[in-house]
């Protein structure tokens, strides 16, 4: 009865997760400042990148790799 139990509640504990996707944002930490230092592109702004930062030493630098999610950007028309 137990296994039975568990086997439904894994089914339905799969049926309504949806996959993992990894974060994209627009901003890095680039901790102590060289090329080989560990690296944090977790930062909607600039300005929580440089809170991270502070006390512990790096820099900031934009995501090179950064997708907006906001979908395809239209321009105005000039009128």
């Amino acid at each position: 009865m137990k296994t039975l139990f568990f086997a439904v509640a894994m089914a339905g504990a799969a049926a309504i997760t949806t996959a993992a996707q990894a974060q994209n944002y627009p901003w890095c930490a680039q901790y102590g400042g060289s090329t080989g230092s560990p690296t944090n592109c977790g930062f909607s702004t600039y300005r929580q990148c440089m809170a991270d930062i502070s006390g512990v030493g790096g820099f900031c630098v934009r995501n090179n790799t950064y997708r907006s999610q906001g979908g395809p950007q239209h321009r105005v028309p000039s009128q």
